[in-house]
Formats: structure tokens, sequence, C-alpha cells
């Protein structure tokens, strides 16, 4: 049995040190056929990108000609090569990990990596050349471009750019005149760019580059106009992340059974699955690394993980939050609540934006998108519909959304505020504390807030709570898209005796008061259809509550 490959984004270590390995070598094949030489291509946090570019690198390296049997030998391109393996000089740079407190330490930093990617480029091929460290990082490139072409003018560079946007994302997260000043038209990280270009005029055969989103090539479009972006190309859309079969497939090498696979697939394709870069490509792609995650934990521990996102990926995802706020006012919000309520957005996508000016909504669904908080679901009206992919996602949003709260209302739910809200459920079945959370949130919102009140939005303030109870997992119709009950909350664990609680939620607006009765009947009415579909009426221990919000009044009656 191979050994699982989670947190290794070294090709040749991965396949020296005997770990399984997901094919994406096809890939190669897929790219070098293409028309267009420079191509960028994006996905979200944790989605595989510095270990494809690993694998690139080991497959073009002409010193690693005599590794190629060991290192492609049980692959697809191990099997069908193409003409252009092992031919290439590779230069490769990683944008990640750049200082990024101030404009000086940031460009410390971006100087640094390329100084030093250059360093080991001119120690594995043996080039005479001198790094000035006094040289600005644009003339360090140009010098060495120079340099090789004198000294091995027959032969080509492939460059390989990892996280390209890495530190542009950092510093957007708190100071947008620094990105500004970076990218602009002498900006260093611009000039930098432009001596890349021009290198494909001598000695630049290929260029691919990663990252996560198009924020800084608005920017160097000027300066860097040679791309191809192939992030929404449905050729690509399963280049990166895991398909279910080759998730199967590594569930299998890993002695995960079948009737394992029937208890846990559902678990991951819940949390991890859903993400669809192309409106046209085939199938939907699991997050590997988060799916890799929890096999780790699985097949270690012999059970299903506590936490079903891993932290470290969490910390990704949380901090890139802080560019949401770039677009300001109601549009933001009307665009959060209307996500994270599981509704679809219609919008277009954005190749190329630019944050330092101003940022429309458009920019922000798109940024979502390229985040991975949004993925492509359908198509209306020539545009396309975007939902959120899948419930850690969601879970993420709903924080966000509570942040958002927090802020409008100077109201928040502590820890010891879930845990006895998460207690009271499961061992009485009771909802009143989380009730009284609601209540208060509504209390404290202000009138303007009222006037887009209705029940999805109360049931959205109950739902981002829920989210945080651990101990429960979380079913809505906001999720399913079908008829089904507003919220049901069952306990992960059916061995403790735990209770749940279905609750349904209607809402009338100030004024409607003597229309109640009416309400909770209509609710009472519909929980009682609830009760009889499959799925539901063979739980135990469920407590049923009707929830009737009258403007910033709630009314809970227990079925």
């Amino acid at each position: 049995m191979k050994k699982l490959p989670y947190g290794i984004s070294d090709y040749e270590r991965l396949k020296e040190n005997d770990y399984y390995y997901v094919d994406k070598t096809m890939y190669i094949e897929k790219l070098e056929n293409l028309a267009e030489p420079y191509i960028i291509f994006l996905r979200p946090r944790k989605f595989g990108k510095t270990l494809f570019t690993s694998m690139l690198e080991n497959y073009y390296d002409f010193k690693k000609i005599d590794k190629f049997q060991e290192l492609f030998g049980e692959t697809y391109i191990g099997k069908e090569p193409t003409k252009l393996k092992n031919t290439y000089h590779i230069l490769k740079f990683n944008f990640s990990g750049i200082d990024t407190t101030d404009e000086e330490s940031t460009i410390k930093g971006f100087k640094s990596e390329v100084a030093s990617s250059i360093k080991l480029f001119i120690d594995k091929y043996g080039l005479d050349f001198y790094i000035n460290m006094e040289d600005e990082a644009e003339n360090i490139l140009d010098n060495l471009f120079k340099a090789f072409y004198i000294q091995r003018n027959e032969e080509k560079i492939y460059v390989i750019i990892d996280e390209y946007d890495h530190f542009a994302n950092e510093l957007l997260g708190f100071n947008t005149s620094q990105f500004k000043s970076l990218v602009s038209k002498n900006g260093k990280v611009r000039k930098w760019y432009e001596i890349l270009k021009k290198g494909t005029e001598s000695v630049v055969d290929r260029i691919f580059i990663t990252g996560v989103a198009p924020i800084t090539l608005d920017s160097l479009t000027s300066g860097f106009n040679i791309s191809s972006d192939k992030t929404q190309d449905e050729r690509f859309n399963e280049m990166m992340g895991f398909t279910e079969k080759e998730l199967k497939e590594l569930m299998k090498e890993q002695n995960v059974n079948e009737e394992q696979q029937e208890e846990t697939i559902p678990i991951m394709r819940e949390n991890y699955d859903g993400y669809k870069f192309s409106l046209h490509g085939k199938e939907k792609i699991y997050n590997s690394n988060m799916c890799l995650y929890f096999l780790n934990n699985y097949i270690g521990l012999g059970r299903m993980p506590e936490q079903l996102i891993d932290m470290n990926i969490a910390s990704d995802y949380t901090k890139l939050g802080k560019m949401l706020d770039l677009c300001q006012g109601e549009e933001r919000e009307k665009i959060i609540e209307k996500t994270v309520s599981g509704e679809g957005i219609v919008s277009e996508i954005r190749q190329k934006f630019n944050p330092a000016m101003e940022f429309t909504d458009i920019d922000l669904i798109s940024m979502l998108f390229y985040l991975g908080y949004l993925t492509i679901t359908g198509e209306e009206f020539g545009k396309l519909e975007l939902k959120i992919p899948n419930k850690v996602m969601r879970e993420i949003y709903s924080e966000y959304f509570m942040e958002i709260l927090k802020q409008k209302t100077e109201l928040e739910v502590t820890q010891s505020d879930y845990t006895e809200i998460a207690k009271e459920i499961a061992i009485e079945g009771k909802i009143d504390k989380i009730m009284e959370k609601v209540q208060e949130y509504l209390t404290n919102l202000s009138n303007r807030d009222y006037q887009k009140f209705d029940e999805k939005y109360v049931k959205l303030i109950f739902f981002c709570i829920a989210m945080n109870l651990k101990i429960f997992r979380l079913k809505s119709e906001m999720e399913i898209q079908r008829k089904y009950p507003d919220i049901l909350l069952m306990p992960k664990d059916s061995n403790r005796g735990y209770k749940g609680v279905m609750i349904e939620f209607k809402y009338l607006k100030k004024g409607e008061e003597g229309r109640l009765k009416e309400k909770q009947e209509e609710a009472k009415k519909q929980i009682e259809e609830y009760r009889e579909f499959d799925e539901i009426r063979d739980l135990k221990d469920i407590i049923c509550y009707t929830v009737v919000a009258v403007n910033d009044k709630i009314y809970v009656e227990k079925i």
C-alpha cells in the first residue's frame, strides 16, 4: 500500500518515497498541444497547484532525463511522452511567504525570492552569472536572460511561477495603496513582468503561472499581455482537485473498503465537493487537500475527524475574507446574504480586475468565485449562475455573515453561548437559548434593516448560529433546494441519545400580527407533511417547532 500524500507538494519526493499519486500527467500533453505557450491557471487555496507545478518541473527539466522512468513510468505521460519532455532549463519562482508588513519589506522579499530562485537556477545548470543584489529584481532577471542567451543560445527556458498573486492578496487585506504602488506603471512587480515578457523574444519558450485570483492581471496587462488564461477552460476543469472517481481509487488503494466508502463518501461529498470552474466542465471537483486531511484522520484514527475542515485550510480561506471588505455598502451585504442563504447569483465573472481602483459588485462576485466561496452551477440569460459549493464553504461564509451582524448590532455569540445552546437542544430538545440570541439580533438591528426582513433573513440568522453547533449535522431547505424542512438539526453521534429538532419558519410584517395563528397553522401543516418523508420518519427523538417572527418579535410553538 502506498502512503497517503497529505501535505506533500514535491513531486520528486512523492514518487521516490512511494506516496500515492492521483495521476494528472495527461494534462501535460493537453497543455503542450495548446497553440498558446504562456498559460495562467487559477484555482482556490489548497487545490494542488504547487504539486502540479512541481510535476511540470520534473517532467520538462533536462537534468531529470535519467530519472524519467522512475518519476513517470507508472503515469499516463510515462507511457505517452511528448516531444518536449526533458528539453528545458526550468526557472521556477514561488511568491508565497513574502513579508508584506510594508512596501519596503514587500519589495525586499520579492527581490529576495527572485534572487534565490535564480541562484538555484545558475547552480543547477552551471551558468556563469553573478547576482548583483544592489540591482533591482527586474534588472537581475534581465541580466540572467542576457547571460543565458550568450552562453546557451541553442537552448530554452521554461518559467514556472507558483502563487504569483500571494503577496498581492496579503497587501489587499490591509493596504491597497501599497498594492497600487507595486503594480502601477512604475511599480517594481510590473517592471519585472515586462522583463519576463521581453525574455520570450529570446530565451523563454514557455511559461506556466498559477495563483488564486486575477487581481494583478489587469494591472500587469500592459507589461505582460501575452498570457492565455485557462481558468474557465472546460478542457482543464478537472486538472487540479479530485474527481469522485479519483477519490474512490485513492480510497481503494488505502484499503478503505466499499462499506466504509458508502459511509464516508457522502460526508466528503457534502463538505468538500461541488466545485465547477467551467460551465461546460464534465464533473464537479473535490478540494484535494480537504479530502487528504479527512482520509489521514480516518485511516490513522479509524474514525471520521471531529473537525471536518483542516484548520490550516480554514485559516487560509478566512484571512482572504478580508478582501471581501473591498466592496462596501449594501451591495456587498445583499450578495453575502443571498449566497449564504443558498440562492443562486447570476453574474459574469471578470477575468481581470484591479481592486486598487473601484471594486464593484461584479468584482466581488468574481473574487468569491476565484477564492472558492462560489462555484458555477448553471447559466441564466447568457450569464453564469453561481452558488456556494459545499458545507465547509457555507460554514466559513456563515462566520463572515455573523461578523457583519456583530458589527451592525454590537452583539456576539460566544463559545460558551454555543455550548449552552448545543447542550439544551441535545439534552432537552429545547430551542429557547438559540431563539433568545436570534431575538437579540432582531431587536438590535436598525429600523432600516427591517425593510428587507422576511422569513429568509430570520432563518438565515438562526442558520448561521446553528452552523457552529458542532455536535449536530445541519440540513436545511437552503442547502437542498427542494421541498424540505427549513431547519433540521440531527445529532452526529446517534449513540449518545441526543435529541434533534425540526423547525419551520414564517414571517409577518409589522401590522400583520392578527395573522399569527394562521401562519402557525400553516407551518404546523408543513411539518406534518415533512414527518412523512422516509428520511425524517426514521429519525428518533426529533422534536418539532414552528417559529413565526412578527417584525422583531419571535413566537415559538412546540408541535
